[in-house]
């Protein structure tokens, strides 16, 4: 078995740790062209959504009648 790997008996019991442990581990691998191809479209995807929902100028307006 590769060093670090965990089976996947153990892998359930490691609750929210192991799956932060396995997120980090995801993201900072740099040899995985498919872990490219979902961060980078998930950042994308974040960045067009705070783009459009931070950019409403009518949300800084005032109510109308006030």
């Amino acid at each position: 078995m590769a060093q670090g790997a965990v089976e996947p008996s153990a892998r359930r019991s490691l609750g929210v740790s192991g799956w932060v442990r396995g997120f980090y581990s995801f993201i900072t691998d740099r040899n995985d062209f498919r872990r490219n191809l979902i961060v980078n479209t998930g950042l994308f995807a974040a960045g067009v959504w705070m783009a459009r929902n931070l950019s409403d100028i009518d949300l800084m307006a005032p109510p109308p009648g006030l």
